[in-house]
Order: C-alpha cells, then sequence, then structure tokens
C-alpha cells in the first residue's frame, strides 16, 4: 500500500527493521520478528508494541523508505502485509521511477518528485472507495490492519474504528475495535497473546451501555451466549451509536429483507460510512419527531430564534430543513415545535444585513421571524430554492411591493377558499369513495341539543377554537405544552379527524400524493389474494355493535381503505387488528383521510406491527416491561416473571387499547396516541396496573389478574361522550357489574400524564432498538427449534448436530446477502412461507456448503457432483434447497446404510441430476428447467451455471398481489401423503455414458484415500466384471448371428474391458475431455445396468463396502465447516478479485 511519505530520522531506530534491498535511491526493509525465524523475545516485544501503538509499522511487516545519496532523512513510502505485495511496489519503483531520477540535478528535486509521485497514485487509489471518509490517510492505513487481521472476503467494508479495552475474564486487553458493514471485530496482542474476535451483527442478541464497581462505563454484547465488554473508549457514545446503527442496519437488511431504495446512504452495503450512517440516524430522528413522510432527509440545521406571538418572546432552538419542510423546535423546555411544508411558504424576506434575522411568510397571514441565525443567507437562499421563489436583486421588487403582493395572495385565498385546495394540488376524490366521517352520517351533532354533555362539548370546541386562534391551524399550527393539556382533557368530536390528520402528519401525505387514493381503489378492487379473503372475513367482526358497520356505506369503506392498503404494501398486506383500528378512523375522518391515517399508523408511528410476526408489538411489550420494573417495583416483586404482562397487554399495543375499552373511551386514547405516539400506549399501560396493583398483587394466578383487568376496563367510562346510547359501550349489558366502580377515561389519562408523563420519547426509541434484538433473535431462535424438530424425524442426526448445521445453512444464506443488495435471497424473500422455507440456498451456496461438509474427497469434480447432488435433492425444481433437503441427503451420506449410499451416488448419474454431458465444457452446460413468473414470459429457462449468486428462486405470491394457486398447493400436499418409499425395484437401468461417469466418481471418491491402490483395484474388478456379464447377456439375446456374435466374443470382452479401464482409471480423471469420443466409440454396443447388478457386484469387494460403511466423525466435520466457511467465502472473493 503506498504511504503519504512522511519523515524518518533514524533508518534503523532501536533495530526494529532489517534491510533486505536496497539501491541509491530506495530501501527495502523488513520488521523484526516478522518472516523467518519468527524474532524470539524481540519479536514478541515487537508485535506487543504494534499492537499498542497507532503507527503503520504497527501491523505492517514490509516498508518502503525513499532517501538520497547526500541526505540523512528518510521518507516512508510504502508498507505491505505480504512480501509479494511489498515486492510489487519494488519492482514498480524500479521500472518506473529509477530511470526517471537521474535527470535531475539536485536532491530536492529527487525527493519533491518521488513525493509527488507517490501522492497522485494515493489520490488514485482513493478516488471511489475513500472520497467519503474524514481522514482518507488515517484510514488507509487502519484498513489494512483490518484485512490483515481479521482475513475477511475483500467486500467487506470497514466504516470506522476505535482504541478501546476488550474484558477477557477478569483481565482488559488493550487493543483495537473495528466496525465493519457485517461484523464486529476486536485485535488485541500483548508479550505473545493474541486476542482476535469476529462477531457478525446478525449473530447479537443483546448490545447495550452498562456500568459497574469494576467499568464505570462500558458497552455490553451478547452473542452466541457469551457476554462481551469493550471499555475506555474515548467517544463512548458515539461507538456504541455507530455499534447500534450498524445492528439496526443489518437485521433490517437480513431479516426484514428492506432494500433502502430511498436512502442512498445505506443502498449499498459496500458504501456503508460513518458519516453515511450519522446522516442517516439524523434523518431518522428528525423524521419521527416531526412526523415527516419517509421520503424527507434532514439536510441543514442552523441554530437562532424564533419569535412566538402568543408568549411575545423569542425562543431560542433548531432551524430543520429537508426537501420540502421548514421545521423548528425550542431547546428552552417550552416544548415548542412547528412544521411549515415548503408549499405554504410565500415569501422568505431579509429585513437588513446586520440583525442576522429573515421573515418567512406563509399562506394565511402568518409570518416567522427568525434571529440571530449565524448562517442566515444561506438558510434564505435554501428556503427559496425549495419554494422556488427568485431571490435576484435586478428582478426583486421592493419590500412594500412583496407585502402588497402578499397581503393580496393572502385576502384572494380568504375569498376564493377553493383555491387553496387546487394551489395544494388535491384532486376531487372518486365518486366511489365516502367524502363524509361516518360519525357524521350516522350521529349527526344536533346543534339546538343543549344537554349538559352536549354544552361541555361545546365549551371543548371554544377552547381549541381560542388554541387555534392563538397559535394557529392547519399544517402551520405552533405545538406546545398547552396543545397536550387540551389533548388530555379530551378532543371535540367534531375536531376529531382534523387533529389526527395534523398531528399524524398524513395531512402532508395527502397533499402531497392528490388521486393516489383513488387510483388504488380503482386498480384495486376486483382482486382477489390472500389478503382480500382475510378481509372479507373480518369486514364484519370490525365494531359490530356500532351503526355504522351495520350499514354496506361503512362495511363498503373499510373495504376499499383496507384493500388498498393492502394493494399498497403486498409487504404488510392485510394482518388482525388493522380492520378494528380503520374502523375507529373512519368513523372520525374521511374516507380518504382514513387511508393516509392508517398509512401513517403502519408505517411511521407503529413500525414492524402488522405483519407476519408482528416484531414491533413484541419489542415494545418488552419496552413496557423495562418500564415496569422501573416504575412499579412493588409489582415486579410479587410477580417475577413479567411475561404475563407480555401476553396480556399484546391486543393493548396493537388496537390502541380499542379492543378492550369502549369505543367511547378508546378514541380519547387514540387522541393521545396521535400526538405523543407510543409513549402515550406506555404510560396508559403503566397507569391501568398501577390503579390495579393493590388487586393484583392479592391474585392467586394469572387466570383472577385477567378477569380483574378484564373487569377495570369494562368500568372505564367517558362522562363527556355526547354519543347516544345506542352508540356507547360502556354500559351495555354491564349492570351485572356495577359494583366495580366506574373510572372516567379523563382521569386516567391525566393520571397518567402525571405520573409517568417524564417518560422521554428518545428513551422509548433507544430501548426499542435496544430490545429489537433480543426480540427477533428470539423468534429465530424458536424458528429453529421448530424446524430442528420437524427435520429430526427423518434424519439420523443428533439435535446438537442438527443446531450446527442449522446455524452453517442459515450463515450461508446470510453470505449471499453480506455484500450485495441484488441477491435473489432478498430480492424475492416471501416472508408469508412456512418457517421450513425461510432460508434457503441457490446452487452457489449449496456448491460452498456441500464443500465443507461432504464425507469424501471429489477431486477435480467437485462443481459436477454438487450440481448432480443440487438437482437430485431439489424436488420441486424451483432452483433452491431448503434445510430439510439439505440435511436428508447429507444424512444418506454420513449415516445411511451401504444400500443407501449407493444408491444415493447411482440416481446421481440418472436424470434429472445427470444428463450426460461433461459440466466442464463451457459449450455444453447443463440446462436447468424452473417455473417461470407470469410477469418474466419472456425467459423459458435457465442454465444453472449462469444462475445468479443465490441460484435462480421461484417466487411465491406476494401477500398483497400476487394470485395464489390453492389447487397446485392442495395437489403437492397429496403427491407428499401418497409419496410411498423408493425400493431398489424403481430404479431405471444406468446405460453406457452414465455408468462410465459414476466409475470416474468412484474413483474420485476413492482418491487420496490410505487404500486408494486395492480401492481402485476393486473398482476395475467390478466394471470388468459388469462388463462380461452384459457381454454374455446380449451374446444369449443374439443367437441369430452367430458369426457377429463369435466376432464379439473374441474381441469385445478384451476391447470393452480395456477401453472401460481406459475410461475409468485414475489417469483419466485428467483427460476427460475425451469422454465423448469414449462414448462414440462404443456407441455400436449399447449396454446398460440395473441397480441390483451393479450392488451385488459392488458387495463381493470388501474393501469398498468397508470404505462406505467406516463410520465418520460428524461433530470434527461440524467444526471444521464452522472454522472454515468464512474464509472460503473470503479466498473466493480474493481470487474473483485478483482475475
Amino acid at each position: 500500500m503506498w504511504l503519504k511519505p512522511e519523515e524518518i530520522l533514524l533508518k534503523n531506530a532501536f533495530k526494529l527493521w532489517v534491510t533486505e534491498k536496497d539501491n541509491e535511491y530506495f530501501v527495502l526493509q523488513r520488521r523484526r520478528g516478522y518472516g523467518e525465524g519468527g524474532g524470539g523475545l524481540t519479536g514478541l516485544l515487537v508485535g506487543t508494541l504494534d499492537t499498542v501503538l497507532d503507527s503503520t509499522s504497527k501491523v505492517a511487516p514490509y516498508r518502503i523508505l525513499h532517501h538520497t545519496p547526500d541526505s540523512q532523512v528518510y521518507w516512508s513510502v510504502a508498507c505491505g502485509v505480504t512480501r509479494e505485495e511489498i515486492f510489487q511496489h519494488w519492482e514498480w519503483l524500479q521500472q518506473n521511477i529509477m530511470r526517471t531520477l537521474s535527470v535531475f540535478d539536485s536532491s530536492e528535486d529527487i525527493t519533491s518528485f518521488v513525493q509527488g509521485k507517490i501522492r497522485g497514485l494515493i489520490a488514485e487509489e482513493g478516488k471511489t472507495s475513500l472520497v467519503l471518509e474524514d481522514d482518507p490517510e488515517k484510514f488507509r492505513e487502519a484498513l489494512l490492519r483490518f484485512e490483515k487481521w481479521f482475513e475477511l472476503p475483500p467486500e467487506e467494508k470497514l466504516v470506522t474504528y476505535y482504541s478501546c479495552s476488550y474484558w477477557k475474564g477478569k483481565v482488559p486487553c488493550q487493543g483495537w475495535l473495528y466496525l465493519s458493514t457485517n461484523f464486529l471485530c476486536f485485535y488485541s496482542y500483548l508479550l505473545g497473546a493474541e486476542v482476535k474476535l469476529v462477531i457478525s451483527w446478525d449473530e447479537i442478541w443483546r448490545l447495550e451501555k452498562t456500568s459497574n464497581v469494576i467499568l464505570t462505563e462500558s458497552i455490553h454484547v451478547l452473542a452466541h451466549g457469551e457476554d462481551h465488554y469493550f471499555s475506555m473508549l474515548l467517544h463512548l457514545n458515539e461507538t456504541f451509536s455507530i455499534m447500534e446503527q450498524l445492528a439496526d442496519y443489518s437485521i433490517k437488511r437480513l431479516f426484514d429483507k428492506e432494500a433502502f431504495e430511498r436512502e442512498p446512504a445505506l443502498s449499498d452495503p459496500l458504501q456503508i460510512t460513518k458519516r453515511g450512517l450519522e446522516a442517516h440516524a439524523k434523518s431518522q430522528q428528525f423524521r419521527t419527531f416531526f412526523r415527516l413522510p419517509k421520503e424527507e432527509n434532514l439536510l441543514e440545521v442552523h441554530e437562532g430564534f424564533l419569535w412566538v406571538p402568543f408568549s411575545h418572546f423569542n425562543t431560542l432552538g433548531k432551524i430543520c430543513l429537508s426537501e420540502n419542510y421548514l421545521c423548528f423546535a425550542s431547546q428552552d423546555g417550552s416544548q415548542c415545535h412547528v412544521v411549515i411544508p415548503m408549499r405554504e411558504v410565500v415569501n422568505v424576506e431579509k429585513p437588513d444585513s446586520g440583525s442576522r434575522a429573515l421573515t418567512v411568510f406563509v399562506r394565511g397571514k402568518k409570518a416567522l421571524r427568525f434571529s440571530e441565525v449565524r448562517d442566515y443567507q444561506r438558510l434564505a437562499n435554501t428556503i427559496r430554492s425549495r419554494c422556488g421563489i427568485s431571490a435576484s436583486p435586478q428582478h426583486s421588487a421592493s419590500p412594500e411591493a412583496i407585502r402588497g403582493e402578499c397581503q393580496s395572495l393572502i385576502n384572494h385565498f380568504e375569498d376564493n377558499p377553493e383555491d387553496v385546495t387546487l394551489m395544494v394540488g388535491q384532486k376531487d376524490s372518486s365518486k366511489a369513495v365516502s367524502t363524509e366521517a361516518l360519525m357524521t352520517v350516522f350521529h349527526p351533532q344536533d346543534v339546538e341539543n343543549l344537554d349538559p354533555k352536549m354544552l361541555k362539548e361545546k365549551m371543548k370546541e371554544q377552547s381549541w377554537d381560542i388554541h387555534f386562534s392563538e397559535y394557529g391551524r392547519g399544517t402551520s399550527m405552533f405545538f406546545t405544552r398547552k396543545t397536550r393539556d387540551l389533548i388530555v382533557r379530551g378532543v371535540p368530536e367534531s375536531l376529531r379527524g382534523e387533529l389526527w390528520m395534523l398531528f399524524s402528519g398524513a395531512v402532508n401525505d395527502m397533499a402531497t400524493h392528490p388521486g393516489y387514493y383513488t387510483e388504488l381503489v380503482e386498480q384495486s378492487l376486483g382482486t382477489s389474494t390472500l389478503a382480500t379473503d382475510e378481509i372479507e372475513r373480518d369486514l364484519h367482526r370490525s365494531l359490530p355493535e356500532h351503526p355504522a358497520f351495520q350499514s354496506d356505506t361503512g362495511i363498503s369503506a373499510l373495504r376499499r381503505v383496507l384493500t388498498a392498503y393492502a394493494y399498497r404494501n403486498p409487504k404488510i398486506g392485510y394482518c388482525q387488528a388493522m380492520n378494528i383500528l380503520t374502523s375507529v378512523l373512519l368513523l372520525y375522518a374521511k374516507e380518504e383521510e382514513a387511508f393516509w391515517l392508517l398509512v401513517a399508523v403502519c408505517e411511521r408511528m407503529l413500525p414492524d406491527y402488522f405483519n407476519r410476526r408482528i416484531i414491533g408489538a413484541l419489542v415494545d411489550q418488552a419496552v413496557f416491561e423495562d418500564l415496569i420494573r422501573e416504575n412499579l417495583p412493588q409489582l415486579v416483586e410479587h410477580m417475577t416473571d413479567l411475561s404475563f404482562f407480555s401476553s396480556v397487554s399484546l391486543s393493548w399495543f396493537l388496537t390502541l387499547f380499542i379492543s378492550v375499552l369502549p369505543i367511547e373511551s378508546a378514541v380519547n386514547v387514540v387522541d393521545c396516541f396521535f400526538f405523543d405516539g407510543i409513549k402515550s400506549i406506555l404510560q396508559l399501560g403503566l397507569a391501568v396496573l398501577d390503579y390495579n396493583m393493590e388487586a393484583l398483587i392479592s391474585c392467586s394466578d394469572d387466570a383472577e389478574a385477567v378477569t380483574i383487568l378484564n373487569k377495570f376496563f369494562d368500568s372505564v367510562t367517558n362522562r363527556d361522550s355526547p354519543l347516544p346510547p345506542t352508540v356507547q359501550q360502556a354500559l351495555v349489558g354491564n349492570n351485572s357489574k356495577a359494583s366495580h366502580v366506574g373510572v372516567d377515561i379523563s382521569e386516567l389519562i391525566r393520571e397518567a400524564y402525571e405520573k409517568y408523563g417524564s417518560i422521554r420519547s428518545e428513551e422509548v426509541e433507544s430501548s426499542r432498538k435496544r430490545n429489537k434484538l433480543y426480540v427477533i433473535q428470539t423468534l429465530e431462535d424458536t424458528t429453529k427449534q421448530n424446524v430442528i424438530r420437524v427435520v429430526s424425524q427423518d434424519v439420523r442426526f443428533n439435535i446438537t448436530q442438527l443446531d450446527e448445521l442449522y446455524n452453517l445453512f442459515k450463515r450461508q444464506h446470510f453470505l449471499s446477502c453480506y455484500w450485495t443488495m441484488k441477491s435473489p435471497a432478498l430480492l424475492h424473500h416471501d416472508p408469508s412461507l412456512a418457517y421450513l422455507e425461510q432460508y434457503q440456498l441457490g446452487f452457489q451456496q449449496f456448491s460452498e456448503l456441500f464443500s465443507l461438509l461432504e464425507p469424501w474427497a471429489f477431486c477435480t469434480y467437485k462443481s459436477s457432483l454438487s450440481l448432480w447432488v443440487f438437482r437430485l435433492i431439489d424436488e420441486n425444481q424451483d432452483g433452491l434447497i431448503n434445510f430439510k433437503e439439505f440435511c436428508c441427503a447429507l444424512d444418506t451420506l454420513y449415516s445411511g446404510s451401504f444400500t443407501n449410499k449407493l444408491k444415493f451416488l447411482f440416481k446421481l448419474h440418472l436424470p434429472p441430476a445427470f444428463t450426460g454431458s461433461p459440466l466442464h465444457s463451457e459449450k455444453q452446460r447443463i440446462l436447468h428447467y424452473v417455473p417461470v413468473p407470469e410477469d418474466s414470459s419472456h425467459l423459458t429457462r435457465l442454465s444453472a451455471f449462469d444462475l445468479p449468486e443465490d441460484g435462480v428462486i421461484k417466487k411465491s405470491p406476494e401477500r398483497g398481489r400476487g394470485r395464489i394457486d390453492l389447487q397446485a398447493y392442495l395437489k403437492q400436499w397429496q403427491n407428499e401423503i401418497l409419496k410411498k418409499e423408493e425400493t431398489i425395484k424403481d430404479l431405471p437401468r444406468i446405460n453406457q455414458t452414465q455408468f462410465i461417469q459414476l466409475s470416474k466418481t468412484f474413483y474420485n471418491i476413492f482418491h487420496g484415500h490410505p487404500e486408494e491402490e486395492s480401492l481402485y483395484r476393486a473398482i476395475a474388478h467390478v466394471t470388468s466384471l459388469l462388463l462380461r456379464m452384459e457381454e454374455v447377456g446380449r451374446r444369449l439375446q443374439e443367437p441369430s448371428s452367430p458369426s457377429e456374435s463369435e466376432k464379439a466374443a473374441g474381441t469385445s470382452p478384451a476391447e470393452d474391458s480395456s477401453t472401460e479401464q481406459g475410461a475409468v482409471t485414475p489417469e483419466s480423471c485428467d483427460s476427460s475431455h475425451n469422454s465423448q469420443d469414449a462414448g462414440s466409440e462404443l456407441s455400436d454396443t449399447e449396454w446398460s445396468f440395473s441397480f441390483e447388478q451393479v450392488l451385488a457386484s459392488l458387495l463381493n469387494e470388501p474393501t469398498i463396502v468397508d470404505f462406505f460403511d467406516r463410520p465418520l466423525n460428524v461433530q470434527t466435520k461440524l467444526g471444521q465447516a464452522r472454522a472454515a466457511q468464512l474464509k472460503l467465502k473470503a479466498n473466493k472473493g480474493k481470487d474473483s478479485k485478483g482475475n
């Protein structure tokens, strides 16, 4: 590796370097203690220094120095990990630099030329790979150490590195922590004791910051059941943040199969950088806090003051800009923030250059005045460019003219409000789409009704009107503490839909996607999918007691919204609980608004909730358990196992308490959820448990605790609800439970905010990330146990061996996804498949893993035999092997009887596994037929050797869109049920070409065995015997031509024997290109053998029988495969890179 030239004053400082080559201008040196001899004590000391000190020499055992004859100063110009690498640099210098140096007159010119040339080489190398790093030079040195110490595939991208201590037992090891895209690595070398650690991010169960008596602050990593602690980090919070992001990135990419198409910084695992991860994390926090669409990224952050009109003072905060939004959040504890869509901005004005202030004019007579903004000029220009406002001085009008124009525009929109809708870009909805909230249709408010509840409702509306007049209304409204106070008291029925849209950010989604929902409805209605079938089944189970869903109006609207969403997001499709949530949304929001509210909930506010494994809900349950331990210690002391609360609270999270509370009370909870997110649900859950603390502590079992909670929820009322008794649920049929004291929902929510309002959203998000790793790994472990239980019934491997095999199989699947987003395993992943099919291997991955686990050495025919095995065990011919198929094949090879092993090898040389063409011939590749999706009808068949890296994957029907062929599934299940045990009599005869190849396979299997010669003789004897038997049989069948029979009898046995011997001797492995010619010579006298004949002949050879019956050490083979799996991938990557 070329190095930025640095001055070295002493050539042989401390005698740590030995000169190997030198000339007039360059010296090649080797680090003492490396290479021949090892260096003894000197080598130990040098190795320790190399690990502890941060310098290039610490890892590079070779270097090249530049010097001039009349100078004592040396310059380091190159270093190398291997002798070959440094000698390549040396040769380059000899050929390209030495000849040129003779033209210079002075030493200064020579040194200047050499330095310039080396810097040019470094710049050329770093154009692509290091352009985004903060310090390319230091990063190149760290990358060199990383590649040398860990020997990972060359595609692996180092993200960053830190100096730290790793605690091995009670002893700290000072070394270096390297964080790459797929691995966490640590290296230490102290006085001969080397510590090397490599953990893939997808294997981590826990990642958290901890502290104790010995370690004040450290990072705890749990993987493979082992605890790892890293401490003495100079930037612990930064290190932990990067580790957390890399772990989350790995989980999303490998388990959730996310492609990050809208996030360029994460779309390519080969280009992940620390800067990109930090930018992604900031954008994610920005979107979460301001409830913005996923497409938005944080572009600029400015600090300044915002004039708050309702408080009449300037508040300090951060001004944040994205592609389409201008946002402000206070930092002085006032909890004030505002979101301004760029589409609402009319003009940007700078009063004067000395004040560092600017004013942003917004539609609706609003103006935001920012002051003390350091880079106010840049901020103003950015806002103008995003809004399309011209800032050119020669074309700009006077401030008075601009203000007059803005005022006239504002007046126009006030007089013609319909133009605002057109300006925003909304279109009229289709007539098929309901344009009114169901509550206004089925329960219109009676204006003349003056009962106490309606009067209180009017008072709430007046309070909100006052709030709107002070803080604004619509997308540019200020959010403050007072807003939350009004939410806690309860939202008026007439404003609920509007405020839900505003708080969730769905109002922005709908404004920027005009006509989108109508198009989805038109495209999705009439489709028949698994999702639509589930939707139809659940339509009449959604709030069946409410009048709105006892009519076709409500049911049809619910059907349209759910079907449209399933069509929009087939990854989720439809899940139970979505119907209940959508029903409530439709009560208070128009149909299109309900759709966008559902989008906001499923894709932003409750991520990963509505999928097959409900990971998001399980993660939030784990967060809830942590909060119970922290806030309700009395309950924890009584009930040490908190998993009970997880099972009870699942419906609380999935339906936002809608399924357990009466509808008139549940909507108050939904109000809080849209304003505060999941934090409000956690707070309310704690308040519920706190309210029932004494009863829960005194209960004797879980069933009694469930009864207590159910009675409590039934007693919750909403005393202020103006809804008529026909709509309310609280007191319907609950007369028998009147003894339970009623609880008002507003009081319960207020108590939740008073007692647990100190819980911060940032803490909840951090706890989510921490618990997500554990939840996913627990689910993965459960899946593994289920798979092993199914497979163990058909194989002779024990549970421990199956566990090892599963880990190897799963890791091989992940290896195809580590360094690319284009892996078919990622592109065509279907989460709706059974757990047995979740991890599958294509041919390339299978071939690599099979080469590590095969019981015999297959000489030079490994790729051919791997493909034959792959085709044989790929029963449904979808180009994929699942774990069960893989284990059954290995079980036969390791533990099968002699007959079963021979039958397996025999079938390898029959179609569809073997077609007779030599696979090493590029012109005669075996075609592999696979099912073709409907949208790829132009593809008829694919070559197995032309497959993508993970093989050809048969697309399974998507949950949201794809049509499911139930008849095909039923037929497949029927065939599996009716499948009978195959007998040796069912096997077809093996022909001439196939038998020749079978003989060669035997030779390859026996190659390298201690009894190789005797095994070769035995197989040659069997081959000759079979040929003679076949010749005798043929003569008996052809009595009509005695002359030809005699001629054949005189020549055939010897010639056939010699020909066959020539085709199957060990030497023929190296000349297999001639097999076609050999086959053509024998084509005049075709012959074939049955499996019984081959088996009987081989049973007469004890050497062969002993070879196949000899027990194999499965555990040793598994251990070797585990150690070599990643190294094999690394070697293949280096070979391909070298080529």
